[in-house]
């Protein structure tokens, strides 16, 4: 009869040096038998909702943490009970990095084969989020190197940063919907004794210590139904601290041009009786993006980045398309990987593939980085013109406005034509006024005539 030891696993590092994540549900529960990369729980990081594939095979002992609990990367999440034989054949190996795991036997002495499971490097299999079984050498990136990867974005600035002792103070041993909570009421956390794991100050803590029992969960303070609060966490957070980073950052110019897209939307039609398309999914932002990734070759400048750390312009020869979009837990920027390379088909997959994972809320980490132009298609909600703000780190970004039906004069003669703005912010420290204009003009010819891609490239 084989021995069966107790793993831990902590929550791992989900991508770009991360350094929380909030448990939304477990898909699991104490007793469940697992098995390997098996999903066991959705959490919510800074950027996306991610689900965890288990790096063990084997009998879930224990869950550390609650749903809506914030947990730090590094920090026990689940336990599981594997066979100790399993351990060499991957049945209970244990995740590298982050992901690791505390190992021992059943009655809670240490495992033979701890040091094994958890002292050597090892190379990590790819799935769902970057870290499964182990099998040999791990050639993953020091932390050093992420640390300076990620420091190449300029920080917010310090007139609007929030200093580190209010930080501090916000983090008494409860999640940020109790703090919220208790500010709302008055009460002093430090003082507030937790039933919670690992005393872990709870809701009913705090409704219990007040004594407000009857405080509703989606409104703090009970002001009646006068106002809704939400916490602001999780993607819209990160989206509203990326927002005022670049707005404080970059200098923004903002350019309209309205044009006559009457030729591209009889030609969207057409596509959309052409057998070579069909099954394909057309909208005015297939023909628009193909037309910003043609405009693109021409006016390079505007797919570049600002690398304030090494004082250098960096220059990129391909180009991941950034496509903004609304989610219910808030705007996500999304992009295609070298979708310079991609035909019109495999762009308009690439842009239903991306809209259907994005409100689903499945979008990967690794999907929301990496951008090196963006689009925003404002027109889906009836608006014609915007000033859109750069996704941090990019140079320029383009809203769609809404296509209309309009006078138009054509020959000199009054008609009805179909219309559409197009504004384009850019960063003038990359971009001057001449550089984007071309490129906005270019897009607004591409657009209004489909034919003259083919005098660009």
């Amino acid at each position: 009869m084989s021995a069966t030891m107790i793993k831990e696993f902590r929550l791992p590092d989900l991508g770009e040096g991360l350094t929380e994540s909030e448990i939304l549900s477990w898909k699991v529960a104490v007793g469940d038998t697992v098995t390997l990369n098996q999903v066991i729980a959705e959490v919510e990081t800074a950027k996306a909702v991610v689900e965890l594939p288990s790096p063990f095979a084997g009998t879930v002992a224990a869950l550390h943490e609650q749903p809506g609990t914030v947990v730090e990367v590094g920090k026990p999440i689940v336990s599981f009970e594997v066979d100790d034989a399993g351990s060499s054949n991957g049945g209970g190996a244990p995740a590298a990095g982050d992901g690791s795991a505390v190992v021992t036997s059943a009655n809670g002495a240490p495992s033979a084969s701890a040091a094994e499971a958890v002292g050597s490097p090892a190379k990590r299999e790819p799935n769902l989020v970057g870290y499964g079984a182990v099998v040999e050498h791990s050639g993953r990136p020091t932390r050093r190197a992420r640390v300076q990867a990620t420091a190449e974005v300029p920080a917010i600035p310090e007139s609007i940063a929030v200093p580190e002792s209010e930080v501090a103070a916000e983090r008494p041993r409860s999640t940020p919907p109790v703090r919220k909570l208790a500010r709302d009421l008055g009460i002093d956390l430090e003082v507030v004794p937790g039933t919670g794991p690992g005393g872990l100050i709870t809701r009913e803590d705090v409704q219990n210590f007040t004594g407000a029992a009857d405080v509703p969960a989606g409104i703090a303070g009970a002001p009646g139904d006068r106002e809704t609060r939400t916490p602001i966490k999780g993607v819209r957070k990160f989206t509203a601290a990326a927002m005022v980073q670049s707005a404080f950052t970059a200098p923004h110019v903002t350019e309209f041009l309205t044009v006559d897209v009457t030729a591209t939307m009889e030609l969207l039609a057409k596509l959309k009786g052409n057998r070579t398309f069909e099954g394909f999914k057309l909208t005015p932002l297939t023909i628009a993006a193909k037309a910003v990734l043609v405009a693109l070759r021409n006016n390079p400048t505007l797919n570049s980045r600002w690398d304030e750390v090494n004082q250098e312009i960096v220059q990129f020869n391909y180009v991941n398309l950034g496509i903004a979009a609304a989610t219910p837990r808030g705007l996500t920027v999304p992009n295609i990987k070298d979708a310079d390379q991609l035909s019109l088909r495999e762009l308009s997959s690439a842009l239903t593939q991306l809209t259907d994972t994005a409100r689903a809320g499945k979008t990967s980490p690794s999907e929301l980085s990496g951008g090196t132009i963006s689009i925003t298609n404002i027109g889906v909600f009836g608006i014609d013109a915007g000033t859109p703000i750069l996704n941090p780190g990019e140079a320029a970004i383009v809203a769609l406005g809404a296509v209309r039906k309009a006078p138009w004069v054509v020959n000199d003669e009054l008609a009805v034509r179909q219309v559409m703005s197009l504004s384009l912010s850019f960063d003038h420290r990359l971009v001057d006024g001449e550089q984007g204009s071309r490129f906005l003009a270019d897009l607004g010819a591409i657009l209004s005539d489909p034919a003259m891609v083919m005098t660009m490239i």
